[in-house]
């Protein structure tokens, strides 16, 4: 099977076009993704037809469940089918279970430097989320895991996320406290757990435990709804630059209510797997 590996600011994929969808792609991401024994990834990113888009991408993560969208998953894949020939415009539509997403590549010598994604508009009605708590919007709540009291926002940024502010990111409390929260009976499909500190009004920081692949270096919805959250609690501008362990995502949460992120995409090798 002809593969390439890529990352989007540490956030790695396998990517490849399957043959044939009908067969155990799930059982295939676990065995691929695993580190050390298999190609080693967060996930898998197939390249399909679509009847409505320019191209389909399918998103499973390492443990085999599938992801709805992802967003330096849809940067890599930009990235990917554009140089491949697969898709030749720089601005294309991409089909996703959580609906179409409308990237634009930014070319320098037929090299992809920088993907612009609109990432839509967030949900924020509990229901649609989806968690289990009776309100409008979800911005501040407080919940208490493990004797540990959170300061928690919930939205849905085309898959669901929930926000820890904290004064101080400590990657120990992440990976204590993420697979927790991850699971809690509050989140009926789980969630994303973005914990978030506020640097300034236009600089952020965030790291991610995320459903399905654990702790990750990088998530581009996460990063995403933690902006939206941020500004709407008062904190943030419209406009973010968000610090990940591997360099920076610029998130703007526009007037009309749409997300657009821009950021790298990196091929790190191409190969063959052999399964």
């Amino acid at each position: 099977m002809q593969i390439t590996k890529m990352h989007g600011l540490g956030n790695d994929f396998i990517i490849f076009c399957p043959k044939d969808e009908t067969v155990d792609l799930n059982k295939i991401a676990i065995k691929m993704c695993a580190r050390r024994i298999g190609a080693g990834a967060d996930g898998i990113l197939l390249v399909l037809p679509s009847e409505k888009c320019d191209i389909r991408m399918r998103i499973i993560n390492a443990d085999g469940s599938e992801a709805e969208m992802c967003g330096n998953g849809i940067r890599c894949f930009a990235k990917y089918v554009y140089e491949k020939g697969i898709v030749k415009q720089e601005e294309m539509t991409i089909e996703t279970i959580a609906g179409t997403i409308k990237p634009k590549l930014i070319v320098e010598d037929g090299v992809v430097s920088s993907i612009i994604v609109d990432m839509g508009s967030p949900i924020f009605e509990p229901e649609e989320i989806p968690a289990n708590i009776e309100k409008d919007k979800i911005l501040s709540e407080k919940i208490t895991v493990m004797g540990e009291e959170f300061d928690i926002a919930c939205i849905n940024m085309g898959v669901p996320h929930t926000m820890v502010f904290v004064n101080k990111i400590d990657n120990n409390i992440v990976r204590k406290f993420g697979p927790i929260i991850e699971k809690d009976n509050l989140f009926p499909k789980n969630t994303n757990v973005n914990f978030v500190e506020i640097i300034d009004k236009s600089i952020i920081k965030v790291s991610t435990w995320e459903r399905g692949a654990g702790k990750t270096m990088a998530c581009g919805t996460g990063c995403c709804a933690s902006v939206v959250a941020a500004f709407l609690r008062g904190v943030t501008d419209r406009k973010v630059k968000v610090e990940l362990k591997a360099g920076n995502l610029y998130i703007e949460y526009l007037e009309d209510g749409r997300v657009l992120m821009t950021g790298p995409a990196t091929v790190v090798y191409e190969g063959i797997y052999f399964d």
